[in-house]
């Protein structure tokens, strides 16, 4: 039997139908549930293996991107929420799902019960819709990143700094070897500070984080939007051996999928 995937869009979401594909073509099956239909009946939650926060506007991203989404989370699912990640779901938060996965609390110290970190604005104080390179720290905890070094993903938002709270919670993400990926440029993959290698002045140049466990990931890049070879912008100009590898962005669903196969999440409590 296929894992499950549950993926929780609400109004103003829209890449939920990509997550859906992405997960599809990694092995699993799918279900897109309604953010009221999973308050109504949170026991769906204990019915899942794997779990992904799509991008999107949701609420219209009004006082803050992802602000809303978490608010009506934290208080009508946290603890269902909870009991899914202590049994080890890989959860995935993308974009807008990072940004509620942040302001909910669950990155990047779940443990913490409060928000550690923020998205804001872009420096650049525009919306940034372009491909751009990443890398993976080679010390990463993330299970959703393995096998993976640097590589293209499109990005598309406005509110994409990530800021931790103070240098001790930057200095813990680093320690507990949470950054799964940091903006890098195509010429020189090493850290970048400033555009164009570092697209929205995230600090660290951290694109992405893990918890502590590395089963749950938060990025800003779209993984789900990089699933074939041909979605790729200079795909025409690479080589046959090129469009015959799994892309990258597939690949970060394949091991998840793989993670929930060798048994590695917990069984819901009766």
């Amino acid at each position: 039997m296929k894992p499950l995937a549950l993926i929780i869009r609400t109004a103003g979401t829209n890449c939920d139908r990509e997550l859906v594909h992405a997960f599809e073509l990694a092995g699993a099956d799918t279900a897109t549930v309604h953010l009221n239909e999973l308050i109504a009946n949170p026991r769906r939650l204990e019915e899942i293996d794997l779990l992904g926060f799509p991008g999107g506007f949701s609420y219209g991203d009004d006082i803050a991107a992802g602000r809303i989404f978490a608010n009506r989370l934290r208080h009508r699912l946290d603890e269902p929420l909870r009991a899914t990640v202590a049994r080890g779901v890989p959860t995935i938060g993308i974009c807008n799902g990072f940004q509620v996965l942040v302001k909910l609390g669950l990155l990047p110290e779940p443990d913490a019960r409060r928000q550690t970190a923020t998205l804001a604005d872009n420096t650049s104080g525009r919306f940034t819709a372009r491909w751009t390179s990443v890398t993976v720290p080679a010390d990463t905890a993330c299970l959703w990143t393995r096998g993976l070094d640097t590589f293209d993903l499109p990005i598309a938002h406005g509110e994409g700094r990530f800021v931790p709270a103070d240098d001790e919670a930057l200095r813990r993400l680093r320690d507990r070897r949470q950054v799964a990926l940091r903006y890098v440029t195509e010429k020189d993959p090493k850290p970048q500070a400033s555009f164009p290698g570092n697209p929205n002045g995230s600090t660290d140049d951290i694109a992405g984080v893990c918890d502590p466990t590395g089963v749950v990931l938060g990025l800003m890049p779209h993984p789900e939007r990089f699933t074939h070879p041909t979605q790729h912008p200079l795909w025409t100009r690479m080589a046959s051996e090129w469009l015959s590898q799994t892309p990258a962005g597939l690949r970060f669903f394949q091991n998840a999928v793989e993670h929930v196969k060798a048994g590695r999440t917990q069984p819901a409590m009766a």
